[in-house]
């Protein structure tokens, strides 16, 4: 399957075989793919909780999930969490297979573009996870197995649940796993000509 009809297949689908098994190769090459995404800085802030446990998933299910059934029924449940404070913690290796002009320049930048903006520092690793969620769900369409992005969570809860230090951010979860029912037909994209703005918004379009 080529990416353009990676991107057309791809459908957040609800209905998974509970009784399929993904191999740990099939782990490992979907994790691996994932991990090409881009970041800003190659900081690579994602952190993918695997939520492996039945216990666990059948708890979040019913208690914290509004009885979603892909969150025990999917092969793989990845909750996607970010480090807020990668930035910070040996930069140096982000950029460790680069030049030395390079890494050098890019490190020293680092620090200054994220100290004292916090709230760039969440969008960052916010960005990040969501560039990651849409990769790890295309190698996924590409391996033969389906996904569903999920926000419909108790993010508070399962974030004691799953220890999240404070220096990280809460993303949406993905299932993966075997369809067991096709999704529904896309339920229609807006026009281009409504989402495509040519160098810039109009100044009518500026006021209310």
């Amino acid at each position: 399957m080529n990416a353009i009809d990676a991107v057309y297949k791809r459908r957040a689908v609800k209905h998974f075989d509970p009784n399929h098994k993904m191999t740990e190769d099939e782990e490992r090459k979907l994790l691996e793919a994932t991990i090409q995404a881009p970041t800003s800085f190659n900081i690579q802030h994602w952190r993918f909780v695997i939520l492996r446990d039945p216990e666990l998933r059948a708890r979040i299910r019913k208690e914290l999930g509004n009885d979603q059934a892909q969150m025990t029924d999917a092969s793989m449940l990845v909750l996607f969490t970010a480090d807020v404070k990668a930035w910070q913690k040996e930069p140096e290796r982000y950029w460790v297979n680069a030049p030395k002009e390079v890494s050098g320049l890019l490190v020293n930048w680092m620090g200054p573009f994220h100290e004292g903006r916090e709230w760039l520092q969440r969008d960052e690793a916010q960005r990040s996870i969501g560039i990651a969620m849409q990769t790890l769900m295309l190698a996924a369409q590409d391996m033969g197995y389906r996904s569903c992005p999920m926000i419909g969570f108790d993010i508070e809860k399962v974030a004691e649940l799953v220890n999240l230090p404070d220096d990280h951010v809460m993303g949406p979860m993905v299932a993966i796993g075997r369809g067991t029912k096709e999704p529904w037909p896309k339920p229609g994209q807006l026009l281009l000509e409504e989402l495509v703005v040519e160098n810039g918004f109009s100044a009518s379009s500026t006021t209310a």
